[in-house]
Parts: structure tokens; sequence; C-alpha cells
């Protein structure tokens, strides 16, 4: 099974919390019926990314980075490469490249789906990333590294975040959720 064809297998098999989701949920999926190369970040102006968000064991930490180009803080992610099998590896492959961690406990049912601009990333002009999203719990003790695609990667706790999109704060709550 290609790339395109999981994507379009867990999309269509996932059920979406809110109507804002199924909207988004349907949205993908048309991009995707449309667009047999919409997995990858040649295809222009929106294309899908994979990303993970971390929780520590307890649920009360998040595992954040500060991503270069945007210069804010954001759940580990990024584009689809052509050696992913699944869009759930994707997003894990991103979470370990970018935090450090070897070690995850990977929930591989999508958790949100985000679609959001991104003005630095193709020089044609600006791109959407429909961004399936999905969480992990790092085991106790885990060392955390910085990526060179970030700034700095640190645990945040709950009470403490940093300036976070609304979506972000969802997301965190569903980890939470899941792993409680």
């Amino acid at each position: 099974m290609s790339l395109h064809a999981d994507a379009v297998a867990v999309l269509s098999g996932w059920t979406a919390p809110s109507r804002a989701q199924e909207e988004l949920r349907e949205r993908y999926l048309a991009h995707l019926h449309g667009a047999p190369d919409g997995m990858y970040r040649a295809h222009f102006p929106d294309h899908l990314t994979a990303g993970v968000l971390v929780v520590d064991t307890t649920g009360e930490q998040v595992l954040l980075n500060l991503h270069r180009k945007a210069q804010r803080w954001f759940a580990f992610g990024g584009h689809c490469e052509p050696a992913d099998a699944t869009l759930a590896g994707a997003a894990l492959r991103e979470g370990r490249e970018e935090s450090g961690l070897t070690e995850l406990r990977f929930d591989p049912e999508p958790a949100q789906l985000d679609e959001h601009p991104v003005p630095f990333c193709d020089p044609r002009g600006m791109v959407h990333h429909l961004d399936v999203r999905y969480v992990a719990q790092a085991p106790e003790g885990a060392n955390h590294a910085t990526s060179d695609e970030s700034l700095e990667v640190r645990w945040w706790p709950l009470h403490g975040l940093p300036d976070l999109e609304p979506a972000m704060h969802e997301l965190i709550a569903i980890a939470r959720r899941r792993f409680a």
C-alpha cells in the first residue's frame, strides 16, 4: 500500500470528534482524491504533513520545540518523505528526529487535524499544511535533544506553557485523556 493509499484509508476510517474536525477530514480526503502527489512537499499549494505531540508519563508536561523558521513553539512534525510507508509512521519518524527521543509510546490513531498557512515553506508562495496530528508519551527519564530544525526543545509544565495556538491546547487535552 502506498503512503497516499494509507492516508486515504486512515482518514476515511477516522471518526472526527467535532463538526469542525469532520469538515477538515472531508477537505483532506478531497485534496487526496484530487492529488495523487498531495502527500508531499512538492505539491503546491497544499500538502499533507504529519506530527506528534509528546507528553510525559504524568501528563503534566509537554515536550515542545522552538521551530527555527517559525520562531514559535510547536509539537513535532513535518513533511512526509518517499520512504514513509504510513502516515502514523511519518509522524513517529518526525517526532523521533526532532525530539531526539528513540522510545515513544505512540498512539497510532490520529488525534487532531489542523490546516494552517506556512509562508516560509515554498518560494512559490503561501502553502497550507494539512496536518494530521498524533500523540505520544515519553518514558520516564527520557533524554531529548535539539535537532537542526529547532532552536530549542524543552519540557513545559501545563501551568506555564508558552504562547500556543488554540489547537495546540486542544491537542494537549487529547493527549492527556489518551494516556490517562
